[in-house]
């Protein structure tokens, strides 16, 4: 089996990694069971012990976090370490459907390549795959197989896809040319399922908006003079400190209602700022400060006498 150059898709692979027909047995539209489901974490089980030579994929978990950051662990328990002579391909259907992308491959819009060490992401153009734009979310490591990571902008912002997976080892590399070679003598390999595909839902939880903190200035309200409620608040998918929004500002002094004086988002905080009325020491101050920003909400309150 003849391979192209490592920075290049090893275009022989696909072969391995089309979707055979469903047999009679398998389940319907090419998925696999699904062994255990937890959170945002799916684990699938593949077939062991077919060639006791080859690597053996045994199962797959694969996760995601709010922030869409895609992890699949490929368990090769009989692969401890990674070596150079091990091959890995992903192929992945970002959109779950086989009518778009590769048509003659699982209707794969990427590949994920993983050789001599460096993985590469791949994406369908029409005619071939080519080298993605973005690379800088996709990572690996090997500890009794591989842990593939990358986030889901990366892959068209995949809610659910379909992928399969590849290893190959014996794969020897000319170090002056760069060219791949896997004879079929010695060329070993294992599928994952060996029919059809996984499907995984990506699960992404709604954001929400996180009081960071509140600061008061002065530390208390007091009579004749203005009063700051600042709220720091962040989106709790990215960390971003809020830089905008509509921001509520309500405020008492005892049964009088106070308009604010100030009300936005200002230096990454919500502020809303009163003043106090001259003859009101004493008297309860009652304020809360809010925000919206695309349809989240968050708010704190505060209470304390004039002085």
């Amino acid at each position: 089996m003849r391979l192209t150059t490592r920075t290049g898709l090893v275009l022989a692979v696909a072969a391995l990694v089309v979707v055979l027909p469903t047999a009679a047995g398998a389940l319907p539209s090419g998925t696999t069971a699904v062994t255990s489901i937890t959170a945002n974490e799916v684990t699938f089980q593949d077939s062991t012990g077919e060639d006791p030579t080859a690597p053996d994929i045994t199962t797959i978990v694969a996760s995601n976090d709010d922030a869409g950051m895609l992890s699949f662990r490929i368990n090769i328990p009989n692969r401890p370490t990674y070596t150079r002579d091990i091959g890995l391909f992903m192929l992945v259907d970002s959109d779950a459907n086989q009518a778009t992308g590769n048509t003659q491959e699982l209707g794969a819009d990427h590949v994920i390549q993983l050789l001599a060490g460096e993985i590469l992401l791949f994406k369908w153009d029409g005619t071939d795959y080519t080298l993605s734009a973005t690379q800088s979310s996709l990572s690996y490591a090997w500890q009794g197989g591989a842990t593939v990571r990358i986030n889901a902008s990366d892959l068209n912002n995949t809610r659910r896809l379909n992928f399969d997976v590849v290893v190959l080892s014996g794969i020897t590399i000319d170090e002056t040319t760069g060219a791949l070679d896997c004879p079929e003598a010695t060329c070993k390999r294992d599928l994952a399922p060996t029919i059809g595909f996984f499907t995984y839902p990506v699960v992404l939880a709604r954001p929400t908006l996180v009081v960071r903190g509140v600061t008061r200035t002065p530390a208390r309200p007091t009579a004749g003079r203005p009063f700051t409620l600042r709220m720091v608040t962040a989106r709790s998918d990215t960390g971003a400190a809020l830089q905008n929004g509509r921001v509520t500002c309500i405020g008492r002094a005892g049964n009088a209602r106070l308009r604010a004086a100030v009300a936005r988002v200002q230096g990454g905080a919500v502020t809303c700022t009163w003043r106090m009325p001259a003859n009101s020491r004493g008297r309860a101050f009652r304020g809360s400060v809010a925000v919206t920003f695309e349809g989240l909400t968050a708010s704190r309150s505060y209470s304390s006498r004039i002085r």
